[in-house]
């Protein structure tokens, strides 16, 4: 029996010419029926890949045997179906690109990587020691939101801090604008999906004065992978494919509220208007009837 597999990986590593490793993995993943997406930059890979389970483990082999990716960063997840040729229905197709970043900060001058990775990024901590340090410091730790603001309408750390952002370009605005200074002397727990934001985030914070930065090692998958609903996370993990979200157990919490009758619940759409990129929280009985982009539903944080 086919099992479809999805596989979430990223590293930061000086590459000399990203066009090659384009080529690459698209030749790589065309051969193997995989779709999803896939950028690259100098500065490293990010991607998103979804097939047939021995497929997406000959892919990650492949992968890793260039020298600069053997120790790349992967989490997987379940898909949802193959077609009958093995191709994932969680991606429309598969997208190999090459981008000025592999994460778009719009600040591609501030980010130095060298073989180790992110130079200046804040101290990575495993869920582990996350739970250890909200034990040992209580209130005094800062969760700070590295994704768009629609993510956490449906989950996120208990208290976190979540920026309004629409978009990750616009997190330098936002800690140029001083809005959360404030937090300067705290001890701040960058988090997102699945690591690569806060990669950059942090080390945006630590150049602008935040002298206590952390990020979550392997981000909000790799701490539901251990806690599942049990520790500090609260509701659903939005995804960026067909899946919509994802959930750890079978006792996630619903805090999202519908944008048009504000009724709880964890499903999300696409606006309904095709020149809208809105992702709206909207509940079953509402997800029919195509709710305007001129509906939203307050950000929470």
């Amino acid at each position: 029996m086919a099992i479809p597999k999805i596989l979430l990986y990223y590293v930061f590593t000086p590459l000399a010419d990203p066009d090659a490793i384009r080529l690459w993995q698209r030749d790589l993943c065309e051969s193997l029926n995989l779709r999803g997406r896939i950028l690259v930059s100098k500065d490293g890979i990010n991607g998103t890949v979804g097939g047939e389970l021995n497929a997406v483990k000959r892919y990650l082999r492949k992968t890793r045997e260039y020298p600069a990716f053997k120790n790349m960063d992967v989490k997987w997840s379940e898909g949802t179906s193959l077609d009958d040729a093995g191709r994932s229905l969680d991606f429309p197709k598969l997208s190999v690109k090459v981008r000025d970043e592999i994460v778009s900060f719009g600040a591609p001058g501030e980010l130095e990587v060298n073989e180790s990775g992110v130079v200046g990024g804040g101290s990575h901590l495993s869920p582990e020691q996350v739970n250890r340090l909200v034990a040992e410091r209580g209130d005094d730790v800062v969760f700070f939101d590295g994704r768009n603001a629609f993510e956490a309408e449906i989950g996120r750390f208990k208290n976190a801090v979540v920026p309004d952002v629409d978009n990750t370009r616009e997190f330098v605005d936002v800690l140029d604008s001083g809005a959360y200074d404030h937090l300067r002397g705290k001890p701040v727990v960058t988090y997102c999906t699945g690591g690569i934001r806060c990669e950059v985030l942090s080390s945006l914070m630590q150049s602008r004065g935040f002298n206590e930065v952390y990020q979550l090692d392997g981000g909000i998958v790799r701490y539901g992978e251990q806690f599942g609903d049990d520790g500090l996370w609260e509701g659903s993990l939005y995804v960026f494919d067909k899946r919509m979200k994802l959930e750890f157990s079978d006792h996630a919490a619903v805090i999202g509220a519908c944008a048009v009758c504000g009724t709880s619940t964890s499903d999300m759409q696409n606006c309904a208007d095709v020149a809208c990129r809105t992702q709206l929280v909207v509940c079953a009985e509402h997800a029919a009837s195509d709710p305007l982009c001129s509906v939203h539903a307050p950000h929470s944080s």
